[in-house]
């Protein structure tokens, strides 16, 4: 992985690049990031740098043997540890499994993972640690730096955490710790307290659709659909598509139909449209359902006065403006939780005619009586 494979992020690379050039490359550092950003990416484009044999000013060369190798994330001083299943297994069981899953693209997820490697939960095992410890009593086979990548840093198990606590404040020479994760929240605070957080944002829309574009080939339109409905999230967007084409099946227009449905208290209507929501597929069950939550979202931001964050095509904000007349900030709080119950019924395989009836008949009050 380079640098420049990754869009947008100017100043985290430039910050990455000057702390190598000045020689203060601090021993263990967080990247720290939402699901899918580019904190795994960049952590990988810096460990490359690190031991590139030929830095450039602004990258990595690329094309000397340890670049090949990073390449591959098949370096000799490239330890990598990231969540498995069980107590006895560590992540060299997987690896294999584990370098097509990230060289297919860097910004997956954990849970993306465990679908990947079937697998119910992932935790980082202490014996990892042990077995960790124990390649870090060696010196550097080839580069300059022996380098320890943990990818979802916040899955160690306690006990791991612990016997790692030494190590990372006091690492053995020429080592340097990349720990990577999405729920910093959720690590010990020795943990925290012993590293330099590199802060990753989430990827902007423009550069979800640059990179739809760019490597999926997206028409601008699709690309700024896909953009949208992802939120910076880049997994997600290149989930969703590489789903099959909508057609002439619109989100917004089937989301506006369900919301002047339930103001008008059609319930005829409503049921016709509750037995459309059957017979869609799952997916785009969860489709229609994550759009209406991305929606109620932009109609809380108009209702609070935040117009410079709506991120909606003409079209669709000039249903905002007017659709956000007829509520208020608590409606959309109470629809948002509704939708998100939906949600988890519907992953559960509630029957869907159900749940959108429910839904339905729930929001029309809410438009008309207000509770």
């Amino acid at each position: 992985m380079q640098f420049r494979e990754i869009i947008g992020h100017d100043d985290t690379k430039q910050a990455l690049l000057r702390a190598v050039q000045t020689n203060h490359v601090a021993h263990a550092q967080l990247f720290d990031g939402p699901p899918g950003s580019a904190n795994l990416a960049l952590a990988l484009a810096f460990a490359t740098y690190l031991n590139c044999e030929d830095r450039q000013e602004t990258d990595s060369c690329g094309r000397c043997a340890s670049c090949v190798k990073m390449n591959k994330l098949a370096h000799p001083d490239l330890t990598i540890v990231f969540p498995v299943a069980g107590s006895k297994m560590t992540s060299e069981h997987f690896m294999p499994a584990w370098r097509r899953f990230v060289l297919d693209h860097p910004y997956r997820t954990l849970d993306d993972w465990l679908a990947e490697a079937a697998l119910k939960q992932g935790n980082i095992p202490v014996e990892e640690a042990r077995e960790l410890l124990g390649r870090l009593s060696l010196k550097a086979y080839e580069g300059e730096y022996k380098l320890v990548l943990i990818w979802c840093v916040e899955n160690l198990h306690t006990a791991t955490a612990n016997a790692l606590l030494k190590v990372l404040e006091e690492p053995p020479a020429r080592t340097l710790f990349l720990l990577v994760t999405n729920r910093s929240e959720k690590l010990l605070i020795t943990i925290l307290s012993r590293t330099q957080r590199v802060a990753v944002r989430a990827f902007t829309d423009e550069e979800v659709q640059m990179h739809l574009r760019q490597h999926l080939n997206l028409d601008e339109k699709r690309a700024r659909q896909v953009a949208y409905l992802a939120d910076g999230n880049l997994s997600e967007a290149i989930r969703i598509a590489g789903e099959e084409p909508d057609g002439d099946f619109n989100r917004h227009a089937w989301f506006a139909d369900w919301m002047r449905l339930c103001y008008k208290q059609d319930l005829i209507a409503l049921v016709r449209q509750a037995d459309q929501f059957d017979t869609l597929g799952k997916e785009k069950q969860r489709v229609l359902l994550d759009y209406s939550l991305s929606f109620c979202r932009d109609l809380f931001l108009y209702k609070h006065g935040v117009d410079e964050l709506l991120r909606l095509p003409s079209e669709e904000r000039t249903f905002v403006e007017n659709f956000g007349k007829v509520l208020e900030p608590a409606h959309l709080e109470s629809m948002v939780g509704e939708l998100n119950e939906a949600s988890f019924h519907i992953e559960r395989n509630a029957r869907a005619k159900m749940v959108m009836m429910d839904l339905s008949l729930t929001f029309s009050r809410l438009i008309r009586n207000g509770k």
